[in-house]
């Protein structure tokens, strides 16, 4: 299940191992077998992303473009903000880094299929959020 991370962000380069194992251990436990790119991007970047393929005219946190699924192999791509991140951090009052490692076990929920669009949904899935972050923080 190799996951590769691109940082178009200087910041993305600092948490690329750290995204890794979190995509890697979200997948392990998910028991699904994927192959993931993720990619930290600026305000810029992710703005275009959204009103191109998503027709939102403004700056998101994450999105995911599930691409299919091959002899039982997700592959997609997750496009993490870090920018969002960093004033969504100090809104939450979390540090930088979990909330990056919140951001990436969204994204790569969304590409395993998983769905926030209805409200017993977007619960669900916060909770499984909640529950990989505490347990990598764990780790």
């Amino acid at each position: 299940m190799p996951v590769q991370v691109f940082a178009e962000h200087p910041d993305g380069e600092l948490f690329r191992d750290e995204t890794k194992r979190i995509a890697e251990y979200v997948l392990s436990k998910e028991e699904r077998i994927a192959d993931i790119r993720v990619v930290y991007v600026d305000d810029k970047a992710i703005h275009e992303l959204n009103k191109k393929y998503l027709h939102h005219d403004y700056v998101t946190d994450v999105i995911s473009f599930p691409l299919g699924e091959d002899d039982g192999v997700i592959e997609g791509e997750i496009y993490v903000c870090v920018d969002q991140a960093k004033r969504q951090a100090e809104e939450y009052t979390v540090t930088h880094r979990q909330e990056l490692s919140r951001l990436v076990i969204h994204g790569v929920l969304h590409i395993i299929g998983y769905d926030d669009t209805a409200p017993d949904e977007r619960s669900s899935m916060k909770e499984k959020e909640d529950t990989y972050l505490e347990m990598i923080e764990a780790s």
